[in-house]
């Protein structure tokens, strides 16, 4: 194998490729990346057994041929030379060598039989349907925040997509983690119909939000009930789905609350943000006093002392006092595109709803906290 190739077009495809594989791993080939030269293009693919991810990038080809190599060694060696620079790789028959020189520099990096290097076959997906870059993007960012990282409920280790029924049918995201839900919908794309309701993990979720940084045109998507591909044209990831059942989400999200205050979004996040100073790192407890056109946020901690802030707003029930989360509170509000956000409550100890009215395709349920 012999090409040549431009370094920033390499690093592009590594900084994706890598990222997949773990930097700890009991398999020695799960540790490399495919390399693949042939018809005028390299292609680089790399997997941890539950996600894969292959992606071609022009290249002058002297010489097909493939290899493996040790995937975050190669691209920190891709990533430390100059701008501009050509980048030669070359292996010498059956070497278990692969030799990479740009300039002055030169380095041997071993390899491993390319008939180690586990294939992730996507199988049969039935459904397949297109989303442009900006829906999937909005899909993605108003639900990952709201993840769980706890192992132990892995259903909810990830964002449950779904197509739901109504007055207009819809794609659905929903991600939960017991304090916080986040629903963000769009309408249903052309072959999405009859899709199974999945649940995307949260590292694929990571990466996939990557290529979409990248991306402006559609981007393809298939799938079947345990796996799930998304082509972006010169790269292709495919992921294993979450074998689980996602909770009634719905059951959580509150029908009979009355009591909505509208704020200002940006001074809202930017007043919480200070007056969460003051709380202590493991409860983050800030109480909003709601009450005619004012709000009094604060906190307190015996180690610190106590914060108060007021902020305007607009409500015209009975007064409230509610406590919240504020790293909860600042994520919510970093997701609200519109300039005001409404908050749609019932009383102390109950959900409270978090609108977005510039968008009525996301709502956000809140657990409250005492304070």
């Amino acid at each position: 194998m012999k090409l040549t190739i431009e370094r920033a077009a390499l690093l592009r495809a590594l900084n994706h490729v890598q990222s997949v594989v773990e930097r700890r791993n009991t398999i020695p080939i799960l540790s490399n990346v495919l390399i693949e030269a042939k018809d005028g293009a390299l292609g680089l693919t790399a997997t941890d057994m539950d996600i894969a991810i292959v992606e071609r990038v022009a290249a002058d080809i002297a010489t097909a041929g493939a290899t493996t190599a040790p995937a975050h060694t190669l691209y920190d060696i891709v990533r430390k030379l100059p701008d501009g620079a050509q980048v030669d790789i070359e292996t010498a028959g059956d070497s278990e060598r692969l030799t990479l020189k740009s300039g002055r520099s030169r380095f041997t990096l071993s390899t491993l039989p390319t008939d180690d290097f586990p294939v992730m076959s996507g199988g049969d997906m039935p459904h397949e349907f297109e989303l442009d870059a900006d829906a999937l993007r909005a899909l993605v960012d108003r639900t990952r925040f709201a993840i769980s990282t706890e192992e132990t409920r892995y259903y909810l280790n990830g964002i449950y997509v779904h197509a739901a029924d109504g007055d207009h049918p819809v794609l659905r995201a929903v991600a939960t983690d017991g304090h916080r839900l986040a629903r963000v919908e769009i309408p249903l794309p052309d072959g999405a119909n009859g899709m199974p309701g999945v649940i995307v993990p949260r590292k694929t979720v990571g990466e996939l939000r990557k290529l979409i940084e990248e991306t402006n045109g559609g981007i393809a998507i298939a799938l079947s009930e345990t796996k799930i591909r998304f082509a972006f044209g010169d790269a292709v990831l495919t992921s294993k789905l979450i074998d689980g059942t996602f909770p009634d989400y719905e059951r959580v999200i509150p029908s009979g609350n009355d009591k909505i205050m509208t704020v200002d979004c940006d001074d809202f996040a930017e007043a919480v943000d200070r007056v969460s100073t003051i709380a202590t790192e493991k409860m983050r407890a800030v109480k909003m006093k709601i009450e005619g056109d004012q709000m009094e946020l604060s906190a307190s901690s015996q180690e610190n002392g106590q914060a108060v802030e007021e902020v305007g707003i607009d409500y015209g029930k009975e007064a409230i006092e509610i406590g919240f989360n504020a790293r909860y509170l600042l994520d919510i509000a970093n997701q609200v595109e519109g300039e005001t956000a409404e908050f749609v409550m019932a009383d102390s100890s109950s959900p409270t709803i978090v609108r977005d009215p510039k968008d009525p395709g996301a709502l956000y349920v809140l657990m409250p906290m005492r304070v």
